[in-house]
């Protein structure tokens, strides 16, 4: 069949492209193998804050006595738990099959894609033609340097959605942002959780100080942590699984029920048939883009994960802007104007945007630092939610904000006030001599540019 279009994949960029390239007058098709909205409709953001926002009432309910509340006999019921993250991620993924259900122009068609040549590509029995064809084929858990793996039974982030009990004792390998998210959401469930890492800290890709208090806040709330675990051996251990740690003389073992590997992940890449259209790829697997997205060949764009240009839904949706954009609206826009910006969802969460404090450091810039601690903002301390803290960089020189890093009550919603000025270019000074509502969190923030001193 032929097209003027061909959108294989899905997830986050993919339906939206397919859909503006259909209502431009492109006769378009959309190739899905598996499920409509990809990784964070069915796996990631949707279903796992869905879970969050259930373990986060269960929390809540055991503490409520430090806020006068009374509440007996607080249980999970995980299948119920469950059901209502199936429900969430139906309506996403009812909704998307509904909306290019009904777009002219738009064909959807489903089954795995595989090129033969660089404007065609075979789905089962059927080959499709068209002279622009766009990837947005994202990216799958994968598991790193962990022998014995093969052999016992585990989970990853996909499979843990599935999951309708509570496991008793949940080991996760990994301790970054999936392991992180996870661990906290199921000892709110309650079960025992051990986190084993094999770096020397939690979220390596953090500056220490935001490392080490989110391990403390996790801490508290009776989550174990093994690290500079680099030597992992996986067994059985009876109906359960033994994770060990036998590096450089020290042994130590992780004893659990369940097994859960988060060690990251790999673009879905090794079967598409790249080769047979000459589309080049870096050794990790990542599809080369330029500064627009396009592949090293004409008329191939990539988008998503899958061209390790963001790791993040927010990045996959503004990858589709910008193919859009310079495509369809006679505009020009780069991947290099997109200031880094993301969230790990603990509770409390940590928002991050641009530059963190090392990198600054690295830079041999003149800066300007600011730190607060979330125990002087009102509205944490009104909720009994004062972990965490603030910290913000400025150059020194145009004044600008290089980067934050908000750990604290509402820190992913807060960041964006400071990633807009970035944005805009404006000097911190904007928003230090703003008038912010009370009592809320971001009031607190032109106090703290008040209180900048150099970076030394």
């Amino acid at each position: 069949m032929n097209f003027d279009a061909i959108v294989i994949g899905a997830g986050q960029a993919g339906p939206s492209l397919a859909v503006r390239l259909a209502n431009s007058g492109r006769r378009t098709a959309i190739v899905e193998r598996k499920l409509l909205g990809g990784t964070c409709v069915n796996v990631g953001c949707i279903p796992t804050k869905t879970l969050i926002a259930s373990a986060r009432v269960a929390h809540f309910a055991r503490i409520a006595g430090e806020h006068g509340v009374d509440v007996q006999d607080v249980r999970v019921d995980m299948a119920r738990v469950k059901a209502r993250k199936d429900d969430v991620v139906r309506q996403s993924s009812d909704g998307l099959e509904k909306w290019l259900g009904e777009t002219p122009n738009l064909t959807l068609v489903r089954g795995h894609a595989r090129f033969e040549a660089p404007t065609r590509v075979r789905v089962n029995d059927e080959v499709l033609e068209a002279p622009q064809i766009f990837l947005d084929v994202g990216a799958r858990s994968a598991a790193r340097g962990i022998e014995g793996l093969d052999a016992v039974k585990h989970f990853d982030n996909s499979g843990m959605m599935g999951v309708d009990f509570l496991p008793e004792h949940l080991v996760i390998v990994g301790g970054s942002y999936i392991g992180l998210e996870f661990a906290q959401m199921y000892r709110r469930f309650g079960s025992r959780v051990t986190v084993v890492e094999m770096g020397p800290r939690l979220i390596g890709r953090e500056d220490e100080d935001v490392s080490r208090e989110v391990q403390a806040m996790l801490e508290r709330e009776g989550i174990e942590f093994k690290l500079a675990s680099k030597c992992l051996e996986v067994s059985r251990e009876g109906e359960g699984v033994r994770v060990r740690n036998d590096c450089e003389g020290r042994r130590e073992d992780a004893i659990g029920s369940h097994l859960l590997i988060a060690t990251g992940r790999t673009p879905n890449t090794d079967d598409l048939g790249l080769e047979q259209a000459g589309v080049a790829k870096d050794e990790r697997g990542f599809i080369t883009v330029d500064d627009e997205l396009r592949t090293s060949v004409p008329g191939i764009w990539a988008l998503g994960e899958a061209n390790g240009r963001g790791a993040f839904t927010h990045t996959s949706y503004n990858d589709y802007e910008i193919v859009a954009a310079n495509l369809l609206d006679g505009d020009k826009r780069r991947v290099s104007d997109r200031i880094p910006i993301y969230a790990l969802f603990v509770d409390p969460p940590l928002g991050r945007v641009g530059m963190s404090e090392a990198e600054v450091r690295k830079s041999g810039r003149k800066a300007l630092i600011g730190r607060m601690p979330m125990t002087r903002v009102g509205r944490a301390r009104e909720r009994g939610e004062t972990q965490g803290f603030m910290k913000v960089l400025v150059d020194a020189g145009s004044k600008q904000f290089l980067g934050a890093a908000l750990l604290g009550i509402e820190g992913d919603e807060v960041v964006h006030t400071i990633a807009d000025l970035m944005y805009a270019r404006a000097p911190y000074t904007v928003m230090q001599r703003a008038v912010h509502v009370h009592p809320t969190v971001s009031e607190l923030l032109p106090t703290l540019l008040g209180s900048l001193e150099p970076l030394t």
